[in-house]
């Protein structure tokens, strides 16, 4: 265990972050000393003392001492100036360096995003992240790419006037050891999935009511599984949908389909007939000895069939997930589903990371699964590129998760013209996701001109501030201009309480 204390309270989830991603697997602790734990030991392994105009770091286990500047009004240059001083501690001692730097709580593509829509060019925006946060050449390069297809894309939406519509189906045949999404067995709830159904409709009627005077640009069904429903219920819900809402600003309509298992020809039909422009055949890896090992019952036979199943039902815009990093796989196991995926042709492919949740099986069991390698490298993620450029694939949105396997991160790479909508709109927060479903969470975002009523109040706060003279603890945070309403996750509770669940939406409109 590390232990860290700070002579006052500032920063902790920035230094908690960037220490774990240089020890993966310690457990980090950072506390102020007015919160310290008696029980624990008195000498931390790290002090972090906030002076008057300065800060000091003292570590013991490579019996370090850094003191250096820090202008604490500014709260952003201070928090980035520690975060630079204490990572290259931590590189020197470890011999480490990270491919993002010291960028542990932020989607990477939204640096230079806004650099770009201030009018900044690449080199100076790649100049910036490099300084600033200590960014790899390579992951720069990559962010800022994204960054110019994703304001290309964007360009295209109306995203003020719009908003996108997220449908959560819970079900699962099983669950997989990685996964910490709201799931549930669906042999266990088979009996009360029209239950669920009608509860859907309950919130799908107050969205449709609050939001008829907007343009709906895109629309997930994702889950779980939502192919765990028969066909009569996917056309059921997908007709419910549509007789809701006006489609005819929406630019796409994703279904997951997520598991081969749970896909048949018959499903895959009622979604073709109803016009969905997108679906998710989800591998994750094409070995099958890693399927059972974590949890999915379908063998690569069934993802191939399922493929080209949709593929001759006319489905032309078809997304495939995989995992780097799962238990027991090599980098030649990767090379081998990376061959069978370019095979395939997806018109989307999506790589992520893997990520250790708290609430997932392969965590809280890690004893039972230890001993399996589990080695996501730069390595991984180049072979996992190659394979998309050569099938004609571009990388276009990307994020990052706590925890990933790595410390690297999630890409989504599509063909012309065939990049998620969604993905980039919720990715970037730009719109309004309105979220119905167990588990699902409504995501309001507020338009241009009240975010800059209150970036200036903010900034008006913190010039008060500095002129009163204020520390770490008492820094004006940034303004916060994205609200949220979570649903529960539980799904009798959530059709026992749909009627809440809408009324914290109401409220979420009425307070936000």
């Amino acid at each position: 265990m590390i232990q860290v204390r700070l002579n006052k309270p500032g920063y902790e989830y920035d230094i908690h972050s960037l220490i774990r991603a240089f020890y993966p697997g310690e457990e980090v602790r950072v506390k102020a000393d007015a919160s310290a734990d008696t029980k624990e030991p008195a000498a931390p392994d790290m002090r972090i003392d906030y002076l008057e105009k300065s800060i000091r770091i003292a570590w013991d286990m490579p019996s370090a001492l850094k003191e250096f500047p820090a202008e604490f009004s500014d709260r952003v240059e201070t928090k980035n100036r520690l975060k630079r001083n204490l990572y290259e501690l931590l590189s020197a001692h470890t011999g480490r360096t990270l491919p993002w730097g010291t960028l542990t709580g932020i989607r990477p593509v939204k640096l230079p995003m806004k650099m770009l829509e201030e009018g900044r060019c690449r080199d100076e925006i790649a100049a910036f992240m490099q300084r600033t946060y200590l960014t790899s050449p390579e992951k720069t390069e990559l962010s800022i790419d994204i960054a110019e297809r994703e304001l290309a894309l964007l360009k295209k939406i109306d995203y003020v006037n719009g908003y996108s519509l997220y449908v959560g189906i819970p079900f699962c045949p099983t669950t997989c050891l990685y996964c910490s999404f709201t799931s549930f067995p669906l042999s266990l709830w088979r009996e009360r999935v029209d239950a669920y159904l009608e509860a859907l409709e309950r919130e799908l009627d107050f969205v449709a009511g609050r939001f008829a005077a907007k343009h709906l640009n895109a629309v997930y069904i994702g889950g779980g599984t939502p192919t765990t429903l028969e066909p009569d219920q996917l056309e059921r819900l997908i007709r419910d949908i549509k007789s809701r809402f006006d489609l005819s600003h929406c630019l796409e309509f994703t279904v997951e389909a997520g598991r081969p298992d749970s896909i048949t020809r018959e499903k895959l039909a009622v979604l073709r007939e109803q016009g969905i422009s997108r679906i998710s055949i989800n591998p994750q890896t094409m070995k099958q000895e890693t399927l059972r090992l974590i949890g999915r019952q379908h063998t690569v036979e069934q993802t191939v069939e399922s493929f080209w199943t949709a593929r001759r039902l006319g489905f032309d815009n078809i997304n495939m997930d995989l995992i780097m990093g799962l238990p027991g796989e090599s980098v030649e196991d990767v090379r081998q589903t990376l061959a069978q995926i370019k095979a395939l042709a997806p018109d989307n492919l999506t790589v992520h990371s893997l990520a250790l949740k708290r609430a997932a099986k392969l965590n809280m069991q890690w004893e039972n699964y230890k001993d399996f390698q589990m080695v996501n490298t730069q390595e991984h993620m180049d072979l996992a590129a190659v394979c998309a450029r050569e099938t004609g694939l571009f990388p276009y949105y990307l994020y990052r998760q706590k925890s990933m396997a790595g410390n690297l991160e999630n890409v989504g790479y599509a063909a012309p013209g065939k990049a998620g909508v969604y993905n980039v709109l919720i990715m970037e927060e730009k719109q309004t996701i309105m979220a119905v479903g167990a588990g699902a969470a409504t995501k309001l975002v507020l338009p241009p001109d009240a975010r800059k009523a209150l970036e200036a109040q903010a900034k008006r706060q913190a010039e008060l501030s500095s002129e009163k003279g204020c520390d770490p603890a008492s820094a004006s945070a940034p303004a916060r201009y994205i609200f949220r309403a979570e649903n529960v996750k539980d799904v009798a509770l959530y059709i026992k309480k749909v009627d809440e669940m809408v009324e914290r939406k109401k409220k979420l409109f009425e307070n936000g």
